[in-house]
């Protein structure tokens, strides 16, 4: 018999949680959550709309057999730790096990802890708790909102427009991208000429851009404008002005989970959902050489503090490292209106597990991410770097041109942090009045452009500026906008497809007031007040209910049925109507007969452009031109061998045709 049980949601997380516990101890999961809504009563929304939206749950099928498990486990205890994860969500999961084992007060407790190591763990226990009934209702009722858009919404937009769902975050989100792509296509370029200076000085190549005509910016439209410039430059260039700056660049703050799915993205090219499942195992625990711990702390969190603890170790550690004028301390940034602050910012869990010690018990992209989020706690900590910004202004018959450097006079946080991949390079030694020698101008045609489309990073640092979901939700909704085919990407940007730009005009159409960013911000803030019990969650649940519900009767009445499109054909098998039917993959022909008559019309094959260059693989077949179907590159055109699959040679781009 176990005198006490200590239930987690991940397998994972249990796993390191026992090592740090004696055998009175018994740690198991529930693997995720254990109940979810029923489908029954209004809408099949689970849920009693007339009963102040009390909801209806049921045990998940794939569920049971863990639940008999803990029942069991239960029994044999004298005690119950409850220890999922610190959040509205984890707090719903203990609360769900508490209700379905028959827990309370007297045999039970709330533990929560922010990073899984041992100190941490055990302090936890030492600090126990009741089940925090706010943050469950918030949870609840964010639930019971999604079940209710996603349900109805999604019966309705199968049903018109063939659509697969809708959701209340997923809908704002989408209508952002076709918002964008809006932008883009209305975008018209225009033409304006640049002339830049050429010069070696000591062996350092300089380039400056011409900035002013007189006191007047420079402005040339046209290639005549240009070349007239030239025409009259004398011969020579005379260093007018020198100016240098010294700035200050502040250290940044460290990782939230929006700020690191961007800089994941932008840095190491990964998507929102892989970095959280490797932040995920980041923060469950990792085998080490003589422990299993946990490196980092919680990652679904939007504070930017620090414990004390940690800020004593890098402390110490900094001026070890790099000197006690590299230590500044930290300064919290302000809180957004939209800040939970539940828990810390994502930091390593002790400073001396440092990337280059774990690197050998991590993969390669859980040490990438782990060295970022390393690299930029600590450098959250260290003190303001200092650059000399440096200018240059050139003078050419009344025309002036600028050059640009930058000279790191001390490097501060950059020494474990870099900001940018940008590199910007220090001037070489020049005088005022020097006359410079080999100098050449040139001009360049160049177009303005078009505005740009949302990456993940972009995508997600407009949600979180806009208030649209929260740190949990960012990976998840972009995930649902990819699975539904509303959206494709085009060199690692978002494009809206065709059923995605219908999705969207569709949901403005009719539920406008619901589905925007306004509402869908209030929304978030709503929740949070339910978490810190300010109001009271049924009450907020009619609010929505009663501002939903004549928008979805409108629509239901009033939205035109697109598919299926009937057509001038008869089914071969059954003789009954050919007709238009939106699918996964887009749009097919089948029989209208269905289910009884399964019958689905084959796509006539796409024509095979062929490029008429030899296969440099092979050297028999040709390349032709093919179109991705499959994976991250769908829609992407790509070339590829005609003897496939006897050649298996692919380019993504076609390589140069051999003269004859």
């Amino acid at each position: 018999m176990n005198k006490y049980l200590v239930i987690v949601e991940s397998p994972a997380k249990s796993k390191t949680i026992e090592k740090y516990l004696g055998s009175d101890y018994k740690v198991t999961s529930s693997k995720g959550h254990i109940r979810d809504l029923k489908t029954n009563g209004v809408g099949g929304f689970g849920v009693d709309i007339d009963n102040n939206f009390q909801p209806s749950y049921k045990i998940l099928n794939d569920k049971l057999a863990v639940v008999r498990e803990l029942k069991k486990d239960v029994k044999e205890s004298d005690k119950v730790f409850l220890a999922t994860d610190p959040d509205r969500e984890g707090e719903a999961i203990s609360w769900h096990l508490a209700e379905v084992l028959g827990l309370d007060n007297s045999n039970s407790q709330r533990i929560e802890f922010h990073e899984i190591t041992k100190t941490a763990v055990l302090n936890a226990f030492q600090n126990g708790r009741e089940i925090n009934m706010d943050l469950v209702r918030s949870q609840e009722s964010r639930r019971i909102l999604d079940r209710i858009i996603g349900f109805s919404l999604s019966k309705l937009l199968q049903n018109k427009i063939g659509s697969k769902s809708a959701g209340r975050v997923q809908s704002v989100a989408l209508k952002l991208i076709v918002e964008k792509e809006k932008e883009v296509s209305a975008f018209k370029a225009d033409e304006y000429w640049d002339i830049y200076l050429d010069f070696k000085e000591k062996d350092a190549k300089v380039r400056a851009k011409l900035i002013l005509d007189g006191e007047e910016k420079i402005k040339l439209d046209n290639k005549e404008a240009a070349d007239n410039v030239i025409n009259n430059l004398g011969r020579e260039y005379k260093i007018k002005n020198i100016i240098f700056r010294e700035r200050e660049k502040a250290s940044r703050e460290p990782y939230i989970t929006s700020t690191l799915q961007q800089d994941a993205s932008s840095k190491l090219g990964f998507n929102a959902k892989k970095t959280m499942m490797i932040a995920q195992k980041l923060y469950e625990g990792v085998e080490l050489k003589n422990e299993r711990v946990g490196l980092i702390t919680y990652m679904r969190t939007d504070s930017f503090r620090l414990s004390q603890d940690f800020i004593n170790e890098a402390k110490a550690e900094i001026i070890k490292n790099y000197g006690a004028n590299y230590y500044k301390g930290y300064f919290e940034k302000n809180k957004g209106k939209n800040v939970q602050d539940a828990h810390e910012a994502i930091r390593p869990t002790r400073v001396f597990y440092k990337p280059e010690e774990v690197k050998p018990y991590l993969d390669n992209d859980e040490i990438k991410l782990y060295s970022l989020i390393y690299s930029r706690a600590m450098a959250s900590l260290m003190a303001n770097a200092v650059v000399e910004d440096q200018k240059v202004l050139i003078e050419n018959n009344g025309y002036i041109f600028e050059a640009n450097g930058e000279k790191t006079i001390f490097d501060g946080y950059l020494g474990i942090y870099k900001d940018t991949e940008e590199d910007i390079k220090s001037l070489p030694d020049l005088k005022e009045g020097q006359v410079l020698k080999g100098a050449s101008a040139t001009s360049e045609q160049k177009f303005t452009n078009p505005p740009l489309r949302y990456n993940e990073a972009r995508l997600i640092r407009k949600m979180e500026e806009l208030g649209i979901g929260r740190p949990s939700t960012y990976a998840i909704t972009i995930e649902t906008l990819k699975a539904r085919n509303y959206v494709k990407l085009e060199k690692k940007c978002f494009v809206p497809t065709k059923q995605g730009e219908l999705t969207s005009e569709k949901l403005s159409e009719f539920f406008e007031s619901i589905i925007n960013v306004k509402y869908t911000a209030e929304m978030e803030e709503t929740l949070d007040k339910i978490a810190r019990g300010d109001v009271v969650w049924y009450t907020e649940l009619k609010k929505f209910y009663d501002a939903y519900m004549p928008l979805l009767n409108k629509a239901t009445n009033e939205m035109k049925k697109i598919y299926p499109i009937y057509l001038d054909e008869v089914c071969p098998n059954c003789g009954k109507p050919l007709v238009i039917r939106n699918g996964r993959f887009g749009e097919f022909a089948a029989c209208s007969g269905y289910p009884t008559c399964h019958y689905i019309k084959k796509k006539e094959p796409e024509p095979v452009v062929d490029t008429n260059i030899i296969c440099p693989k092979c050297g028999k077949g040709t390349l032709v031109e093919r179109v991705s179907k499959r994976g991250r590159s769908k829609g992407q055109k790509f070339y590829a061998c005609s003897r496939y699959p006897k050649c298996d040679a692919t380019y993504s781009q076609l390589p140069e045709k051999e003269e004859n």
